[in-house]
């Protein structure tokens, strides 16, 4: 039972009996009627909007209908009060014991409450971090692995079907060059003195360890080699070192992709998947030759007036159509996205996310074009974004590199604060706005410090747990579930459960819409509401959660314990975050 579906569906059923009655039309679409928590918690425990969405439709003024459901509502034994208010909502008061009822059911459910079937099994592609191998993960990385790891979780919690993937962008220019800096270590590693590492090679002590391997692997034999011959073996090793690395660096963040997806795998073993699927959108009409206009910002002297072979982007939302074939005859970045996108939708994805720095911005519009375009649109595509991570301490910009030489990585960060205050400040802002990563406020014990507050808070619940043993040594969660809750009536113990009760709610909302930052601002509600409700027993001695003079009460009140752990529990493994049973 969850307080929040069964009032929707009791307002649900009176309109169709006011329909069923003439008082209203038949077959009125209930589809937006919805069922929330007032802003002011003076007007009621819920309001419902199922006047002001069935006006129109009904062609009444939505003060008429919200009488003639107050009238039916009032009626219920669960209500113990509803009017109208305003232009139409309609509050409602509910008697107590189906709060009662909510820390039951969610005793009952355990780790199973607020799990949906939502997504109904359905397969989701979720392709987040997808970095360039050519080093170690950076802090910008690290946003981007959390937000897409906790999409990933959300919609597993909702019921998908879920595949994390990355995709390794190792058939570019970038990895010839990765190639050249591991081949310059391997000269090192075999003694030669490099001196600075040239302009445009990658510089980091990270590479070291791939020379020694080369040196150990082939000995000298590949100084006597042309480049064109050694590039492709140095190449293979030196990926695979870097993807090692990056497999490293997520587990530090407990993240681990199901399928590592390579970009040069499109264009490998005789088989040409970039050309397939340029053929595929050319018997559709979707592809023909072009010219397009010069790019915005850019000096007309900069840009080059040829026909290309273009896709018709524009007929799928884009601003205007896009480039397949380089000027030398190679295939655009964009086209090999095409092409991977493609073998998604074969591999049976429907609904598919990826996420992207800010930067990637303008790529939003083609790749949801492409999408549509390959499912003939079937599948559902949906493009989240990230802003990059300000390091500071103190209030000052922060600069730190063990590795790199010259950026902070994302180990740097998991090192110095913890896997825990990472993901839960990754995500305690909505993903596409900035955030000011400071090194002193994620590890300070104050409610300043979201993780903080919000582990504490489960910490404390499990503290009463072992504390209640001295006064009743018998009494456990198991015990709780099952005993009197009419002595929990205090407005901040209702309070408690109704942020309790809204847990299903805020799981669907975020999953829909692939916004895990709003489970890490509910779960702080949540902590918020505990701990005030603790602070409350300091001044009123019968609000304590033990109560050695009463077995019943204190029962009562580890049962809301109980449930207010779940809830934070399940949240926090959501996010990826640890249920600490105590804080040191």
């Amino acid at each position: 039972m969850n307080v929040f579906t069964a009032i929707e569906q009791l307002v649900r059923e009176q309109l169709a009996a006011l329909a069923a009655e003439g008082a209203l039309p038949a077959g009125l679409d209930l589809s937006a009627v919805a069922v929330e928590t007032p802003r002011d918690p003076t007007h009621g425990d819920l309001a419902t909007n199922a006047a002001l969405v069935l006006a129109k439709a009904a062609r009444m003024k939505p003060r008429d209908i919200a009488d003639k459901l107050v009238a039916k509502l009032k009626a219920d034994p669960r209500v113990t009060k509803a009017e109208a208010a305003g232009p139409g909502f309609i509050n409602i008061t509910l008697d107590v014991a189906l709060w009662h009822q909510q820390i039951v059911s969610i005793l009952q459910e355990g780790a199973g409450y607020g799990r949906l079937n939502a997504g109904q099994g359905g397969a989701v592609n979720v392709e987040y971090v997808s970095a360039n191998p050519t080093g170690p993960m950076h802090v910008g990385h690290c946003r981007n692995a959390v937000v897409g790891d906790a999409i990933a979780n959300l919609l597993a919690f909702a019921g998908y079907d879920v595949t994390r993937e990355y995709y390794i962008n190792d058939a570019g220019g970038q990895v010839d060059t990765l190639a050249r800096s591991a081949h310059l270590r391997y000269r090192e590693a075999l003694g030669e003195t490099i001196g600075d590492i040239p302009e445009g090679l990658y510089p980091g002590d990270y590479l070291k360890p791939v020379g020694t391997a080369l040196a150990q692997q082939h000995g000298k034999r590949l100084l006597g080699l042309a480049e064109a011959d050694w590039l492709p073996e140095v190449k293979a090793t030196a990926i695979a070192a870097m993807l090692a690395m990056i497999r490293e660096d997520l587990a530090s963040l407990g993240i681990k992709h199901d399928v590592f997806f390579s970009e040069r795998s499109l264009t490998a073993g005789g088989e040409d998947r970039v050309a397939d699927t340029i053929a595929w959108l050319q018997q559709r009409d979707l592809v023909y030759t072009g010219t397009l206009p010069p790019p915005k910002g850019e000096a007309i002297e900069d840009w080059e007036d040829r026909p290309q072979t273009l896709f018709r982007s524009s007929k799928f939302g884009d601003d205007l159509d896009r480039a397949l074939k380089k000027s030398d005859g190679g295939y655009t970045y964009f086209a090999s996205d095409l092409a991977y996108h493609r073998d998604k939708l074969k591999r049976g994805f429907t609904h598919l996310v990826n996420v992207l720095g800010a930067d990637h911005s303008g790529y939003a519009k083609r790749i949801k074009a492409a999408v549509s375009a390959l499912s003939e649109g079937r599948a559902e595509m949906d493009v989240q974004f990230y802003q990059f991570v300000k390091l500071m301490k103190n209030g000052e910009p922060l600069t730190m590199s063990k590795r790199s030489g010259t950026f902070i990585t994302l180990r740097d960060v998991v090192d110095e604060v913890g896997r825990d205050a990472v993901r839960f400040m990754m995500l305690y802002r909505k993903n596409d706005a900035a955030l000011d990563f400071d090194f002193a406020k994620v590890t300070e014990q104050s409610k300043d410090n979201p993780v903080f507050y919000v582990q504490y808070a489960h910490a404390r619940a499990a503290s009463v747990f072992r504390n209640v043993r001295l006064s009743f040594p018998e009494l456990d969660l198991a015990a709780a579930r099952t005993t009197d809750l009419s002595s929990l009536g205090d407005a901040a113990e209702i309070e408690l459960v109704k942020q309790l009760a809204a847990f299903p709610k805020i799981i669907n909302g975020a999953a829909r819409a692939h916004e895990p930052h709003r489970l890490a601002f509910y779960l702080f509600d949540v902590a918020s509401a505990f701990h005030q409700l603790w602070a409350r027993g300091n001044d009123s001695p019968h609000l304590r959660f033990i109560q050695p003079s009463s077995k019943t009460a204190t029962a009562a009140r580890l049962a809301l314990i109980g449930a207010t752990q779940q809830v934070i529990s399940s949240g926090l493994s959501v996010l990826g975050v640890e249920a600490p049973q105590e804080m040191r």
